[in-house]
C-alpha cells in the first residue's frame, strides 16, 4: 500500500468512491457534484491537494485538502473502498495528511461532518480535532458538526 498525491488519471476514481460513499450514508449535494466533478478546479488549482491509497495499483482510498484561506484548509472527500474498510486504510492516510499539512506550515485543518459517523467523529478526535461551532459558513446540508485541528 502506498499513498501518492493527485495524479488526473485517478480524477474519475476520486469522484467514484465518493459518490459510492456519499449515496450509501447521505445524498449527493450540488457543491459535491462540483467539486467531485472538477477537482483540479476545485481543490488543486487553489492551492489544495488529493491523495490517493493505492494497493496493486488500484485506488482504495482517497482524500482532500481544500483550501479555505491562506494557512486554513479543509480535510474533505475522505472515502475508503468497502473492501479496506477496517484495515487502518483510513488513519493511515489522515496521518499522512496531517503529516503533509504540517509540513507546509499551515495554521489549521477543518472538517464538516455529521454527528451519525460516529467512527469518523471518533477518528478525527484521536488525532486531536475538536467540535467547533459550525457558524454560518458550512457546504454541506448534511453537516452537523464542524472540527478543527490547529496545526501550529
Amino acid at each position: 500500500m502506498k499513498i501518492i498525491s493527485f495524479n488526473p488519471k485517478y480524477a474519475d476514481k476520486f469522484r467514484d468512491l465518493n459518490i459510492e460513499w456519499l449515496e450509501k450514508y447521505f445524498w449527493v449535494e450540488p457543491h459535491d457534484e462540483e467539486v467531485l466533478g472538477k477537482p483540479e478546479k476545485y481543490i488543486i488549482e487553489p492551492g489544495g491537494t488529493i491523495f490517493f491509497v493505492l494497493e496493486n495499483k488500484k485506488v482504495i482510498g482517497t482524500v482532500a485538502l481544500m483550501k479555505i484561506e491562506d494557512g486554513i484548509f479543509e480535510l474533505t472527500k475522505m472515502a475508503v473502498v468497502p473492501a479496506a474498510q477496517g484495515k487502518n486504510v483510513g488513519q493511515q492516510l489522515m496521518q499522512h495528511t496531517l503529516d503533509y499539512a504540517r509540513s507546509k506550515g499551515w495554521k489549521k485543518l477543518i472538517i464538516f461532518s455529521n454527528r451519525k459517523l460516529e467512527n469518523a467523529i471518533h477518528i478525527y478526535k484521536k488525532y486531536g480535532f475538536r467540535e467547533i461551532p459550525i457558524g454560518e459558513n458550512n457546504p454541506y446540508a448534511r453537516g452537523d458538526i464542524k472540527m478543527e485541528l490547529p496545526l501550529s
